[in-house]
């Protein structure tokens, strides 16, 4: 991403430059080796019944796109959100509440800019604005089968860091809700989005960072269990242990923006 272009995107929100925020080669990839693997959870619900599969080599940015990232491809395309066009998008406060004029530079609504929170993940972009950024980048979203095995690898484990469930004590390996379903919990550090990758602890067996919690992540995967939806994966900010899990699935409409979910590209492997 061309530093100019970083640059005119924080200057279109407001957002202060930081060195991270602008340096051209913020996009990090990380190759993810083709393999087989029984995706789901035996212990899950039934949207995450095991099945085998396989995925070829890839390529998946290590961390969420931040704010900095999604105001460069505003500014070098003029995109306009689904949420900014619908005029509301949908804030978690242990429900989801229609606000109107949240969007990616609202969040939570009116009086909620992003200063300060250029390294944070971009939240109320839509399954179509999410794919469009990702396009920009020479990329494309994940699918699920490609997500989950960037986030366990291939030997089963229940959390990208392995089998014991997060817990608020001290020593977070990520940024979660209460343990008791579901509400905003600062004791991680964040009641909402936290900076990518502050929980180095809980990297995925690829490196990869915030695969659980922070925000849920769009994919190009259809949720076959209601139509007209596409697969989340991820769980967020607000989320309990149990939608940490790495097999949870979640499903969506392609077109609506919520301060819970957000954006991580893939590609296919260089040859």
């Amino acid at each position: 991403m061309p530093l100019a272009t970083v640059l005119a995107g924080l200057a279109l929100t407001g957002l202060p430059v930081s060195a991270r925020a602008a340096e051209p080669a913020a996009i990090d990839l990380v190759t993810v080796p083709g393999a087989a693997y029984v995706m789901g959870d035996p212990e899950g619900d039934a949207t995450g019944a095991p099945r085998r599969v396989r995925v070829e080599a890839f390529r998946i940015m290590r961390e969420e796109a931040t704010n900095a990232m999604f105001a460069g491809f505003v500014a070098a395309t003029g995109h306009v959100t689904d949420p900014e066009r619908r005029g509301f998008g949908y804030v978690w406060d242990g429900q989801w509440r229609k606000v109107e004029e949240a969007d990616w530079r609202h969040p939570e609504g009116p009086g909620s800019e992003l200063p300060q929170r250029e390294d944070h993940p971009v939240v109320q972009i839509s399954q179509r604005d999410a794919a469009a950024f990702c396009r920009w980048l020479g990329l494309r979203l994940p699918s699920e089968e490609e997500w989950e095995f960037a986030a366990r690898g291939g030997d089963g484990r229940r959390y990208p860091w392995g089998e014991r469930a997060p817990r608020q004590d001290g020593s977070p390996l990520a940024n979660f809700g209460s343990v008791r379903c579901c509400a905003p919990d600062a004791t991680d550090g964040f009641a909402a989005t936290a900076p990518v990758g502050s929980y180095p602890d809980g990297a995925s067996p690829f490196g990869l960072l915030d695969m659980a919690g922070n925000v849920w992540e769009w994919t190009s995967s259809a949720f076959a269990e209601r139509a007209g939806q596409v697969v989340l994966r991820g769980g967020g900010w607000g989320n309990d242990p149990y939608g940490l899990r790495v097999s949870y699935r979640h499903g969506n409409p392609p077109d609506i923006g919520l301060d819970m979910v957000g954006v991580r590209c893939a590609g296919d492997a260089v040859p």
